[in-house]
């Protein structure tokens, strides 16, 4: 019995659950939602690397031990810092048919990638689940489940989506970096810096299909374009291949 009543007093080992408390002291500055936001402004303006446990505790005003309390650890932080950003996923209430709904996420979720470049610089893809993430699966899930699909299917083609959106994102974002660490502010100013390169590889005649393209494409700097193109032939085979209506 002893050893029960500790356990039922003893300080939950989930993030979320300890959030959920009460607060012991209701005016402490401190707070986990404050060290998110914090992370996440860093992170914003410096990238994923200069949020450490002391640039925090420095940028909070606090000792550095202090964090801990809150937070137990690297995985913990960056949980925080996710679901701090998800929040900002806004897809309108009226929405509700399956594709409209997987759709308004997926461009949602691209833009808070090109607003949050740090989220495609995660150590390892960043699969925790946090309140935030959850509510905008169980959305998608939802519409789902309004036709006439197992479990397993409707959690296959919410991660498919889920799987372009990532794979596309982190592309975008990773060009992005690369065309600013080499100096270039744009589509021209990168074909320019890569001509030598392509200018040989056109010249062996390997490649006549990437050569039409690059002489005849008229969208290669629409990155949005690309993206919603390619979320629209996933949905549409996604619909083919389930028997789904709109």
């Amino acid at each position: 019995m002893a050893a029960r009543k500790q356990n039922q007093g003893a300080e939950p080992s989930v993030l979320w659950e300890r959030m959920e408390r009460p607060a012991a002291a209701p005016r402490a500055s401190l707070t986990p939602h404050k060290i998110a936001e914090v992370a996440v402004r860093v992170a914003d303006a410096e990238g994923f690397a200069a949020v450490t446990m002391r640039r925090l505790a420095t940028e909070l005003g606090v000792a550095p031990m202090a964090a801990y309390r809150h937070v137990s650890g690297k995985d913990d932080l960056w949980a925080l810092m996710v679901d701090r950003v998800t929040a900002e996923i806004c897809v309108p209430e009226e929405l509700t048919g399956w594709r409209e709904v997987l759709r308004a996420y997926a461009v949602a979720s691209r833009e808070l990638l090109l607003a949050h470049p740090w989220l495609a610089q995660l150590p390892t893809p960043h699969f925790a689940p946090t309140p935030n993430r959850m509510a905008v699966a169980e959305r998608q899930l939802a519409a789902l489940e309004r036709h006439d699909l197992d479990a397993d299917t409707i959690m296959t083609a919410f991660r498919t989506v889920g799987a372009y959106v990532h794979g596309v994102g982190q592309s975008e974002v990773a060009l992005r970096q690369y065309m600013a660490d080499q100096g270039w502010t744009s589509g021209d100013d990168t074909r320019r810096g890569l001509a030598p390169q392509m200018m040989y590889l056109m010249g062996t005649g390997r490649y006549p299909a990437y050569q039409r393209y690059a002489l005849q494409a008229s969208r290669k700097d629409d990155a949005a374009w690309q993206f919603e193109t390619g979320l629209d032939c996933v949905l549409d085979g996604i619909a083919v291949r389930l028997g789904l209506t709109p």
